[in-house]
């Protein structure tokens, strides 16, 4: 929903913007970009067996995503986000998590069957699962990317398996840390607050249109991101970790790694939508082309 300003509590504001129908959700947007950007997207969700559901499961098809492990859930209906978007692009959201709520150990132990490279996790799903997908990879020596939203103050982080790494933005920092890394020394304190708290090899603390910091426990780095046109960040942050995930593997240099997922970032907020922002890989080539960035 595109507003102007949020209305106070009480009041009705009529609004000359328009609303959309989109598919999206934290994980939906990460495996299309995933997918866009030139992996093997391999995608384990629960649907409810709804209307949603068929739209949803057919964007995955036309994406290329394998849906083998999407289970469909006659208990819960299909996830819902509400988003709304202020004119500066700021977004507040609100999930109604559905079916997502049910994905089970079981789900995840048997989508491990696809021998993945990786494993990328976001906290739209119950705690167990993220715990438990976290050490099912451990076993088999698959490293784990997290994209650590929605944040809350007593996530369980200390019960996660060893982590390559975990990635919140701003808002989902001060939750997970109460430090708000709004400056250099507070980007550090954050950072090394959050690596006490989980065993990660990297923490990639997403700061918007200040860029990314990198922190390793001894080395810290900020990388600034693009210039670009803001119209709606829903799905950045999404997409930042999933193209920084691609890039890692392919690469093995969480640096270059950042610099790409940051050219995905600039681009994705430069369009409205969720997961129909989201660049391909050549896309993405093309706008490193011109902009001459060096990764």
């Amino acid at each position: 929903m595109k507003v102007g300003k949020l209305p106070e509590a009480g009041q009705t504001i009529i609004e000359k913007n328009s609303y959309d129908y989109v598919p999206g959700g934290k994980g939906a947007n990460s495996a299309v970009a995933l997918a866009r950007l030139g992996g093997d997207s391999v995608f384990c969700t629960r649907l409810g067996n709804d209307n949603h559901a068929k739209r949803l499961k057919a964007l995955y098809v036309d994406n290329g995503i394998d849906v083998r492990f999407i289970k469909h859930d006659r208990t819960a209906a299909t996830g819902l986000a509400a988003i709304i978007v202020e004119e500066n692009g700021d977004n507040r959201i609100v999930v109604y998590p559905g079916a997502n709520l049910n994905l089970s150990n079981e789900d995840i132990e048997d989508a491990f069957t696809c021998l993945p490279d990786a494993v990328f996790l976001q906290f739209e799903i119950p705690d167990e699962a993220v715990i438990a997908a976290t050490k099912f990879a451990k076993r088999r020596n698959i490293p784990v990317f997290v994209d650590a939203g929605p944040a809350r103050q007593d996530y369980p982080l200390d019960k996660l398996a060893q982590l390559e790494v975990i990635s919140p933005n701003e808002s989902e920092t001060f939750a997970l840390t109460g430090i708000l890394p709004n400056n250099s020394d507070n980007c550090l304190r954050a950072a090394n607050t959050l690596m006490q708290k989980v065993s990660a090899k990297y923490v990639v603390i997403k700061l918007g249109g200040r860029g990314a910091y990198i922190y390793d426990g001894k080395y810290a780095q900020l990388i600034p991101t693009y210039e670009g046109e803001v119209v709606d960040t829903t799905a950045a942050g999404d997409s930042f970790t999933a193209a920084l995930t691609l890039e890692y593997l392919n690469s093995g240099d969480i640096v270059r790694a950042v610099k790409y997922a940051n050219a995905v970032g600039t681009m994705v907020v430069s369009k409205a939508g969720a997961s129909s922002s989201i660049p391909t890989a050549a896309e993405v080539s093309e706008f490193i082309r011109i902009r001459g960035i060096v990764l």
